[in-house]
């Protein structure tokens, strides 16, 4: 299966399956997810390999993954509508294989909106996220899901298919959107919350606070590996220096995490990286 960042590359797509008279069918997020999604295309992997061999003629996919029956249906009402929309559209970008469970999947979508200044406002009324306000990051779990949310793109890991990862991107449009407009009765919070799994990562770091990776302690750089900003392959002690006793149990928990060496926080764009 493939997603696209845009509707124009799945009609591209679609088009050239037609042009080939190959099988395909259509997994759409319309109505209820048509603001955090584009429709997908799912196909064996005969009609896969032949539309590779035509990938030069022009579409651009976020990526490939196995395909899995959706577990619930996309809502047949269109989405809610906000006056003041601070989150937009999604767009996703990168569509994968999850490190810690390759039966599910991951997606890094990126925002039209700019959520900096919700994030106090959620880290108020959502107890249970870790926010990082030098990323700045606000990451939660949703069940096994790992979600990192950043001021315009959202990461998730352990999504179980396509639409249970629009499923997640339309939750965060609607919280953000209605905690905004919520925010004259919220007292905005900048609180740092040591939790679990960011606190599993450190304690497998050397907890000495040498600034070889670029932070000021630590567990700055435990909750930055967990919310997906940061390589853990940076801490030189663990990887180059002389704590390697450390390097094992830092990668399988890691992997259990979704946060995958040499991973995402290696290849940010510069406005992205904090």
């Amino acid at each position: 299966m493939a997603t696209f960042p845009v509707r124009c590359e799945f009609e591209k797509a679609r088009a050239k399956l037609d042009a080939l008279s190959l099988a395909y069918e259509v997994v759409s997020p319309d109505p209820g997810f048509s603001l955090v999604g584009v429709p997908s295309l799912v196909m064996d992997s005969e009609v896969r390999m032949r539309l590779g061999d035509r990938a030069g003629d022009g579409f651009t996919a976020s990526g490939w993954v196995d395909y899995h029956p959706a577990q619930a249906a996309v809502p047949r009402e269109r989405p809610r509508e906000f006056e003041q929309d601070v989150f937009g559209r999604a767009a996703v970008m990168v569509l994968a294989p999850c490190v810690a469970d390759a039966t599910r999947i991951r997606l890094i979508a990126h925002l039209s909106g700019d959520l900096t200044d919700v994030f106090p406002y959620l880290n108020a009324v959502m107890r249970e996220a870790s926010y990082n306000v030098h990323g700045p990051t606000f990451t939660f779990m949703d069940r096994y899901r790992m979600v990192s949310v950043y001021p315009r793109r959202i990461a998730v890991a352990k999504a179980d298919e396509i639409v249970d990862g629009w499923r997640v991107l339309e939750a965060i449009r609607c919280r953000a959107n209605e905690v905004w407009a919520r925010r004259g009765e919220i007292e905005p919070s900048c609180e740092m919350r040591e939790r679990p799994p960011a606190l599993e990562i450190l304690k497998r770091l050397p907890r000495t606070n040498c600034r070889a990776c670029g932070e000021a302690t630590c567990t700055a750089f435990a909750v930055k590996v967990w919310s997906g900003g940061a390589d853990v392959t940076l801490c030189r002690p663990v990887f180059a220096g002389d704590r390697q006793d450390l390097k094992e149990a830092l990668s399988e928990v890691c992997a259990g995490l979704g946060v995958a060496e040499g991973g995402l926080g290696t290849t940010l764009p510069t406005a992205e990286r904090s």
